[in-house]
């Protein structure tokens, strides 16, 4: 298989000329010599899917992961190839790995998980302010412009604004700005109060108590809200430890089975 340079059909100036290999391959059975011609021409093609790859490396991937990634857009993009249809290998195959690449953006390296649609909105907002930024001096364009620079709503362009942002996540163990005794994120973050589940318990059992005959009701709130012994309840009531204590008992399992079965 030749893999000289040809000017007149190739924009690459190294691209290899595979037009008679791919018509070859096109017309050999699945077997050896199908998937030798195809090794062959997968491999001619690596530097061009190498290049490709290079032109998103400065985009935060490892760059041998996006090699593979271009590689296997280059698989795709010779098993699919129609020769047939007379473009050239490379019209084809240039966008088919450029798409895999943007793929493996979108799906892999986004620490948040964001819509397609608001991804698109990334995009077009992120181009439109590297255009607008050079034509606006001393300053960030601002929503206006960027919208009617995209052809997007004003909102749409906040929504992309706020997903470049989204792109990567700051650690919860990162140092806050402007903290000198490394303060950090998580430092800040609330935790739930406790005393929230007493609020719920308590509204919970107020109308029950409320349905509790009065001796009970008076022994329950001595004894919980006032504080005192059983001893000291019976005393003042004129019954017995022993029967103070069974109220309280029977009480409270009323309480709970009422409010556990309004739970379930």
């Amino acid at each position: 298989m030749a893999h000289r340079a040809s000017a007149k059909h190739h924009p690459h100036h190294d691209a290899p000329d595979t037009a008679e290999a791919f018509r070859r391959l096109a017309t050999l059975p699945p077997g050896q010599q199908h998937d030798t011609l195809r090794e062959q021409l997968v491999e001619a093609w690596l530097p061009m899917a190498d290049r490709l790859a290079g032109r998103f490396r400065s985009r935060g991937e490892n760059f041998e992961d996006l090699r593979q990634v271009a590689a296997l857009g280059l698989i795709k993009a010779v098993d699919r190839y129609d020769p047939e249809l007379g473009n050239a290998f490379e019209s084809y195959a240039v966008p088919t790995i450029t798409g895999e690449i943007k793929r493996h953006f979108r799906d892999h390296m986004w620490t948040l998980h964001v819509p397609r649609r608001v991804q698109d909105l990334r995009n077009r907002v992120r181009i439109a302010s590297q255009d607008l930024s050079q034509s606006v001096s001393g300053r960030r364009p601002g929503v206006a412009e960027i919208a009617e620079h995209a052809h997007l709503s004003e909102e749409d362009v906040r929504t992309g604004l706020e997903a470049l942002e989204s792109f990567t996540a700051l650690s919860l163990d990162a140092e806050l700005p402007g903290s000198e005794d490394g303060y950090s994120l998580s430092e800040a973050l609330g935790s739930p109060d406790p005393a929230l589940d007493t609020v719920v318990d308590r509204e919970a059992v107020r109308p029950r108590l409320a349905a509790l005959p009065e001796r009970e009701r008076v022994i329950l709130y001595l004894r919980f809200f006032g504080d005192m012994t059983q001893s000291r309840i019976a005393e003042q009531l004129g019954i017995s430890q022993m029967h103070v204590s069974r109220l309280i008992s029977r009480s409270c399992d009323r309480l709970r089975d009422q409010v556990m079965r309004e739970v379930a």
